[in-house]
């Protein structure tokens, strides 16, 4: 069990949540994170038992500070469809973005 604070007193095991990995894209010398436009810089997202969507982001830059920060379904929803992860959005959503 990996416990990650939130802060306030909350906190998610990243054991026990699901976990979407950024996508990304070979440029020929590096693997760039479509989401974040670098290779440096990489998010990761989880979704806790009880429903919340955890955003992690870090850098690889020496010095730079890791963090994790609950968001909404909505920023979520459009952060799994960025990153080709279709089959993690629900039908109704994912019907309603594609008109």
């Amino acid at each position: 069990m990996a416990r990650i604070s939130l802060g306030n007193g909350k906190w998610f095991d990243d054991d026990k949540a699901k976990t979407f990995h950024e996508s990304t894209t070979w440029d020929g010398n590096n693997h760039i994170s479509d989401v974040t436009g670098s290779q440096w810089e990489h998010e990761l997202l989880y979704r806790t038992p009880k429903g919340t969507w955890v955003l992690h982001a870090w850098s690889q830059w020496q010095g730079a500070r890791s963090s994790y920060d609950t968001i909404s379904e909505a920023r979520a929803i459009e952060w799994l469809i960025a990153n080709g992860h279709h089959d993690a959005v629900p039908a109704p959503v994912l019907a309603a973005s594609e008109v």
